[in-house]
């Protein structure tokens, strides 16, 4: 014979799960570093690119 669930929530029985102590994710870091080096290389491209356009037109 089967049972039918009530709706009801029936508790969990046997171990119970451990939680995960929370460390720090290095991969969040890294997308992070990432971005900031990345606006920092566009940024002196785009300074070295406009002395090198100012320095040849005057």
């Amino acid at each position: 014979m089967t049972l039918i669930r009530s709706g009801q929530r029936v508790p969990r029985r046997g171990a119970t799960r451990r939680r995960r102590k929370r460390r720090f994710d290095w991969s969040v870091f890294d997308r992070w570093l990432d971005r900031l080096v990345t606006l920092a290389v566009v940024t002196a491209l785009v300074v070295g690119g406009a002395a090198l356009l100012i320095s040849l037109v005057l």
